[in-house]
């Protein structure tokens, strides 16, 4: 008995998946939700943790970053939470006319907001643990300099790098519907996540824990950024909400939904479910 599905068999699998999100019952959906929003805050304080303070290449760095911050969606796929990027996938359903567009809606909304509320959740944990105040700073310095890349991004910027993060995280997704074992789901999601960080993408779930974070440093520890770093806060003036919100979050959003729905989703339902739908129509 083969332990693996094949491609159509995938999609298959992909689109069941897709209607049973969107059916779901509201509340096992938020609260799994914020569990996939802690989730992806713990994978990503972890790469934040491993990156801050090394003396490797820049890629080499980033690679190991990006392995760690894989455990982010392990915990996600293996645990059973509900991720707002990998959720784009659900479009395969709506395409193939399983869901209305108005439920797949919904699910991505609450979805979104519990992921929000999870992010930030652990934003707050590790900001009240003062976990920034590792490697003499350095990490907090790391967590700053983040942000503030983020904060700084052009709109037609962030959208490109939302598209091409999402297409990575959907296609580990996608490769986890072919396997029935966790380690086979797991070795599915560690090359293109590392993939999507190592090349410095956008990934708006993540966005709400890294971003959130540097703004607790700033706004509640003053004397950190000073006296710590001997930093001026207004060196930061470009983590704001502002940014945060419209340089940021909405175009990687955007380019999350571009990537991950459009260029993986709808491309896997044209080539093995359209024309099953066309097929029942006639």
């Amino acid at each position: 008995m083969k332990d693996f599905l094949l491609p159509k068999e995938m999609a298959e699998n992909a689109e069941a998946i897709g209607v049973n999100k969107v059916n779901a019952p509201f509340t096992r959906t938020f609260f799994l939700a914020i569990l996939a929003g802690a989730f992806i805050a713990f994978g990503a304080a972890f790469y934040a943790a491993v990156t801050a303070n090394t003396n490797l290449s820049e890629g080499l760095t980033k690679l190991i970053g990006g392995i760690c911050f894989s455990m982010g969606l392990i915990l996600v796929v293996v645990g059973g939470a509900e991720l707002f990027t990998g959720n784009n996938l659900i479009v395969m359903a709506w395409a193939n006319g399983k869901v209305s567009l108005f439920k797949m809606l919904k699910n991505w909304f609450w979805v979104y907001i519990g992921n929000f509320i999870g992010s930030l959740f652990i934003s707050i944990l590790l900001f009240l643990a003062k976990t920034y105040h590792s490697a003499g700073g350095a990490l907090g310095v790391h967590f700053l300099h983040i942000a503030e890349k983020k904060c700084e991004l052009g709109f037609v910027q962030a959208i490109a790098s939302g598209v091409l993060c999402n297409i990575l995280v959907c296609l580990a997704v996608w490769l986890c519907f072919s396997s029935k074992s966790i380690s086979g789901k797991i070795l599915s999601i560690i090359f293109p996540i590392s993939a999507f960080v190592t090349l410095g993408f956008e990934h708006s779930i993540a966005n709400l824990f890294f971003i959130p974070e540097a703004m607790l440093i700033l706004e509640f520890d003053g004397n950190f950024v000073e006296k710590i770093i001997h930093q001026n806060l207004s060196n930061y003036a470009s983590i704001s909400w502002y940014n945060f919100i419209f340089l940021n979050l909405i175009p990687v959003t955007i380019g999350n939904i571009i990537g991950g729905g459009a260029l993986v989703g709808v491309v896997y339902w044209f080539v093995y479910l359209r024309s099953e739908k066309a097929h029942k129509i006639q």
